[in-house]
Formats: C-alpha cells, structure tokens, sequence
C-alpha cells in the first residue's frame, strides 16, 4: 500500500473518525473543517450501536466506551396512570462531545484546521484540487468528503442535483443538567428509557454523561427528542428561523430560538405531553432544532474523491444509526484501501457501502412513517 496525500473535508464525528483510521495507517491526512471556532458543545446524546463501539476499538479509544450511562428500564407514557415500566436489556447512552473530543485530541497539531470552508474540488488525473472561500487552495491524492448534510463533495461524486429532501417534520431537542430537572421529572425519568408517542408525533429521552465526560449521579445531562410535523416549506422556514430573523436551512444550534418561540415550544409541552416530559422541556434554557432530511447517494465514490457519513447518505434519526453508519463508512474504507490500489479500493467501498446505506436510509423512513 502507498502512502497518500489524504484531504478530509469535513472535521466533525464522520471525518475524524476517518481521518484517525486512515492516518494509522500510515497516510498523510489533512481535515479541512469550515467552522470558526470547532463543534464543541455542538452534539447531544446518541445510543451506543456496534459500529461505534467497534470504532473506538479500532482507533484506540475504547475508554470512551466505558463513558456512558447505562438504562436497564423502559417508561412508556400511554395515558395510563401510573405510565408502564418494564425492564429491558442494558442500553448504553453515550455523549457526542465527550467522542468527539477524544478523536479532536488524537489529531496532531496542525492537521485539524478550523475556518476552512471548501468552495469547489476539482479532480485531475492524479490529485484532486481544493479551493477555499479565501481563495487559496490545497491538492491531496484523495479527498473524503465528510461535509454533511450540505456537502461540497457530493455535488462532484453524484451529481449537481445532490439535494436533501425534507421529511415534514423536525426534531425539537434539548440538553439540560440531570440536576436542572423539577423533582417531578426526575422522579419518573432519570435512569430510565422514557417515551410517549401522540399522533404524528412522539418524544423520547435519556440520561446522557456530562459535558466532559462524568457518569456519576447529580453530573449526567438528560437528552430530550421531540419530533414534531412541520409539512411544507413556510412551516419548515418558520421552524428554522433564528432569533435574528435568519432562516438556517438544515437545524437551530443552541443559542439560537428565539423566546417567543421556545415559550410556544413550552406552551405546547404543557398542553400535549405528559407532566414529567414538559417539565424536562420547560427547563432547558437552551432547545434547538433539527430539521428531519433524506438523501441517498447513488454513488460514494468518483475516482479521487469518496463520501462518507451523511455526505453519503442522510438517514433519519429513529435508527440511532447516523454515528454508527458514519464508523461503519470509515472502517470500511480503512479496509479496502489496506486491500487494493486506489481505483479498486474505492470502487468497492462504494458499492459496499451504497447498499448498506440503503438499507439504512430504508429502515428510518419506515420508523419515521407515523411522523408524516
């Protein structure tokens, strides 16, 4: 195997993730990522699925695996009272900032960069160009398109007409301390699954670690999700305007809601959900919103560039699948380039890896079809 130049546009979970993989393997790897001041404090909680695990052992951070809070029972609102508890097999609750810095730490100085946003790639016969908004530019032998949900990549790799399309409904979050919850909440929430499902509509939460990592009671951070419908573009826009009066295309980052619409957001918690779920929702200062999305790549790969995480494929985020595909993506490129030369090694990651982001991007519409 021959040592590359390897450019990773895109400097969240799906490139770092990438980016560690490939850089063991021996090659020069460069992350490009657009934002200013980094993702920290960006992500929330998401459950512990194989590949993820399997990514932390492959990369050497199988500690962080054992930085999570484990739920070992289900609460299920119904209208019954008191609401349905059940015991269910261990699942393992993990934060996205505390990976996310560990794989941040891992890269050596100088081969992350921030406030590099990629203009345009252009493929020549044996390196690929990239042009920044401040109009310099960079070559690599090959480019991982990491870039989300708005990636730069896919519009080379599978065509101009490379857009999301929306769902009709988002996702309303929330992060807040365990110790911010009212006695009410955390009387029936903490330590458990909790859900409650309303017509077109349902809300789930859980315990998550703290903001750097801690486990242990009263330092944990509960995780609230509520999709709602949102049908058509106005609704979406207003959805997705900031306090500002900015429309942000894809998701409100924290910070950005306005009052008026976070005490809307409270005003219906109160009126539609159960006690212990609108109180979790009316104490976190600080909701944000995720727009519900879909996109399939026909193809992963051209032939020096290659997407990875929801570059490739945007899947809805009732498979909890969204981080563990992103792993499963850089796993499976470590592999094949470890197995053939670079036209070959791309050309079967890409088919590998297009079926299996079918079946996934299939999975979560299938769960999400209540929601529509």
């Amino acid at each position: 195997m021959s040592v590359m130049r390897i450019a990773v546009v895109g400097g969240s979970l799906a490139g770092l993730f990438t980016a560690t993989l490939l850089r063991q393997q021996g090659h020069d790897v460069m992350v490009y990522e657009r934002s200013v001041h980094g993702l920290g404090g960006r992500g929330a909680g998401l459950l512990g699925k194989r590949e993820t695990f399997a990514i932390l052992r492959a990369s050497g951070c199988e500690h962080v695996a054992r930085v999570g809070v484990v739920a070992r029972e289900r609460i299920v609102f119904d209208g019954a009272d008191p609401p349905i508890v059940t015991q269910m097999p261990p699942q393992m609750q993990l934060s996205w900032d505390s990976i996310h810095r560990v794989f941040r730490e891992h890269m050596t100085e100088g081969a992350y960069l921030l406030d590099r946003k990629v203009e345009q790639l252009h493929e020549e016969a044996d390196r690929v160009v990239i042009r920044f908004e401040d109009g310099s530019d960079a070559s690599a032998d090959l480019v991982v398109g990491a870039d989300g949900i708005a990636s730069v990549a896919r519009r080379v790799v599978d065509g101009s007409s490379a857009t999301n399309a929306y769902a009709g409904y988002v996702g309303w979050r929330g992060l807040l301390p365990e110790l911010a919850l009212p006695n009410l909440a955390a009387e029936q929430l903490l330590d458990r699954f909790a859900y409650f499902r309303l017509p077109q509509s349902h809300v789930i939460g859980f315990l998550v670690p703290g903001p750097n990592g801690e486990t242990e009671t009263g330092r944990r951070r509960y995780n609230w999700v509520w999709y709602r419908p949102a049908a058509g573009t106005s609704a979406r826009d207003e959805v997705l305007t900031d306090r500002e009066g900015r429309i942000h295309p894809y998701s409100l980052p924290p910070g950005a809601l306005s009052e008026h619409a976070r005490e809307r957001l409270v005003d219906d918690a109160r009126r539609l959900l159960p006690r212990p779920f609108a109180a979790a929702i009316e104490a976190t200062a600080q909701p944000f919103v995720q727009g519900i999305f879909d996109y399939e790549s026909r193809r992963m790969v051209s032939r020096r560039i290659t997407l990875v995480g929801d570059a490739a494929f945007v899947v809805r985020p009732h498979t909890g699948m969204g981080i563990a595909k992103a792993a499963a993506d850089a796993m499976a490129l470590q592999k094949h380039l470890s197995l053939a030369p670079l036209e070959s090694a791309l050309r079967d990651f890409g088919q590998e890896q297009v079926q299996a982001g079918r079946a996934i991007a299939a999975s979560g519409r299938e769960l999400g079809v209540h929601l529509m």
